[in-house]
């Protein structure tokens, strides 16, 4: 079933727990819509410099909505989603509490905010809308800027953007194979979102696109990457949607990647949302039912009701030692985030580490002033790639602990896990600064000239007073030699100190440098991971009250059912019946989200 399907069946059970007086079921319900209403099905396009990202999502919307410069690279992500009429704004996002600002601005005017070099405009994001057939189903396309590789301030930043995707859209030109670092990129970001696409773009202007696309392939399956690699010509689609050409469009290769999008991607992700909603839906008609199965049964009295009783009885207990259990898992979660904050921290110590002392290695083998802009480079990189690495492992480790704790709860039915994918992941690679290396002027013709002349006087003096000796003047052959000699030797030694001054000041900031990047990205992965912590306890807090609620209600209800008078129990018989029925009514069509192929999410990448 559909989405919209899915937001009717929720809005009917919540009408139901608002009825029935279960509020806490209101809370979850509303949680539940609001991620089929809000989150779409969100496909991150990434990719290197110049790889033809926004080309392809243009031909993708046939529609002009991602600015294109044969010079200037994207910025700043863009997102595209359905509107019923096209229109842009950008964002700007100030962090702390400050709120977001929002400028709409005119779409053929787009690129001037979103392809401005170095971003002077502090654009955080732009959002575009058009009326495509393709988003209307909820699919919202996002052009991120060059990734640059793991190792890369953006990369890092794709790397945090990834769990909220549901799907990426790797892009490759056809002109050469994949590179080291876009390997690196792929490893990394399957393991935080495992449905990539890989398209090889660009196939119009290489003839060798067929070799490329299978040597790609060998990259992949040694990599173990589950990934499809769609050869397609942003060129050719956008000339055959323009003149009708259905063959140029098939030529085009996008027919594969729109199907890929909107039926292995799009389709899945609403089974799964359809799915998980109706789980929730379930779960909460389960707990009403019991509720008023337990008055009918006493309505009905008998031997019944006083079974009813005993059952009811037994299940309070273990209600009670539901709640007693709190302390345990509660207890698992504090520790679990513990350890996991101190792992997190140790490893990129760590990390950070072993990049000083490669660093210090580099120093040491050049003169910090020749390679500066470089070395600066080079230390980026690195740092931007361990960073993205301690974030994929940090958020491997959420994850695990979500499951460590769930267990405590597995017993009492299946495992109900919270949907992380609110937690805000992007603070962690965020604010990684570029290093300030020290300013040292190189030793000038002046100072040079000075310093020669100082240490060539002495040994000018002494050759020549040595000659005097033998009857020769103080200015000889030998004695001027002599002075050059340990003039040119005083420039050398005057040089090579300076070299390791610059290079113990070079050395001292790396040091700093990177005691700041600890100590940002420490704080940035603890707060990550705090976050992690209050999502996971109020999850499982909410979880326990709702079943020691409902419980609670079932008890009190059979017993009160039990003292009503026959025209009492014959009346509230008919209406609980009433009332039954339509919850059952509500779980068939809730059972029916859950009909339909069973997919899993590795096979929308093959």
């Amino acid at each position: 079933m559909s989405v919209p399907a899915a937001i009717e069946v929720v809005d009917l059970a919540l009408q139901a727990a608002l009825a029935y007086g279960r509020a806490d079921f209101g809370a979850r319900l509303r949680q539940t819509r609001r991620r089929l209403t809000e989150d779409g099905v969100r496909v991150l396009v990434v990719g290197e410099f110049k790889q033809g990202k926004s080309h392809l999502v243009n031909a993708l919307l046939n529609a002009s909505v991602c600015p294109i410069d044969d010079d200037i690279a994207t910025t700043v992500p863009t997102i595209v989603r359905y509107g019923e009429e096209p229109a842009a704004v950008v964002v700007h996002e100030y962090g702390g509490e400050a709120p977001a600002e929002s400028k709409p601005v005119p779409v053929d005017r787009l690129a001037d905010y979103v392809c401005d070099p170095g971003n002077r405009r502090g654009v955080s994001y732009a959002e575009v809308g058009v009326p495509r057939t393709l988003l209307a189903g909820g699919l919202v396309v996002v052009d991120t800027p060059s990734v640059g590789g793991l190792a890369s301030m953006r990369g890092a930043a794709t790397i945090a953007a990834l769990p909220l995707a549901d799907a990426v859209v790797f892009v490759s030109d056809a002109g050469s194979e994949f590179t080291a670092p876009e390997l690196d990129f792929l490893r990394h970001a399957a393991q935080v979102c495992p449905n990539i696409i890989c398209a090889l773009t660009k196939i119009d202007l290489y003839p060798h696109w067929r070799r490329i696309a299978e040597i790609d392939r060998r990259h992949l399956a040694n990599a173990e990457l589950e990934a499809e690699i769609v050869p397609v010509s942003s060129t050719l689609r956008l000339h055959a949607v323009r003149t009708n050409d259905h063959m140029l469009n098939t030529e085009s290769g996008f027919p594969v990647l729109i199907g890929h999008l909107r039926d292995r991607i799009a389709g899945q992700a609403g089974q799964l949302a359809c799915r998980a909603a109706a789980q929730d839906v379930l779960a909460v008609t389960e707990q009403l039912t019991t509720t008023m199965r337990a008055q009918l049964s006493a309505y009905q009295g008998g031997d019944a009701s006083a079974e009813l009783i005993r059952e009811l009885e037994l299940a309070q207990l273990r209600a009670d030692r539901l709640r007693e259990r709190s302390a345990r898992w509660q207890q698992t979660l504090s520790d679990g985030i513990a350890d996991l904050i101190s792992d997190i921290e140790y490893d990129l110590r760590d990390r950070m580490r072993q990049i000083g002392r490669d660093a210090e290695r580099e120093i040491d083998q050049a003169d910090p002033v020749a390679m500066e802009d470089q070395f600066a480079a080079w230390l980026q990189q690195q740092v931007s790639g361990a960073a993205s690495a301690n974030f994929v492992w940090a958020m491997d480790r959420g994850r695990w602990l979500a499951d460590q704790v769930a267990d405590h709860f597995a017993e009492d039915g299946d495992k109900v896990l919270p949907d992380l994918r609110d937690v805000d992941f992007a603070r962690m690679t965020g604010s990684i600064d570029a290093i300030v290396m020290p300013r040292n002027e190189k030793l000038k013709l002046g100072n040079k000239l000075i310093l020669g002349m100082r240490g060539g006087y002495g040994g000018t003096l002494m050759f020549g007073m040595a000659g005097t000796l033998v009857g020769m003047a103080l200015l000889n052959p030998f004695s001027i030699a002599a002075g050059l000699l340990l003039g040119g030797r005083t420039v050398r030694e005057e040089r090579k100190r300076l070299v390791q001054r610059r290079q113990m000041e070079a050395k001292s900031a790396v040091r700093r440098h990177l005691d700041d990047v600890v100590f940002q990205l420490g704080k940035e992965s603890r707060d990550m991971l705090r976050e992690v912590q209050r999502t996971l306890r109020n999850h499982f807090t909410g979880h326990a009250e709702e079943l020691q609620r409902s419980v609670n209600d079932s008890l009190q209800a059979a017993q009160n059912a039990l003292r009503a008078n026959k025209e009492e129990c014959k009346r509230a018989i008919a209406d609980l019946q009433a009332e039954l029925a339509r919850i059952a009514a509500l779980e068939d069509r809730a059972r029916d989200l859950t009909a339909g192929p069973q997919l899993v999410l590795s096979e929308v990448a093959r």
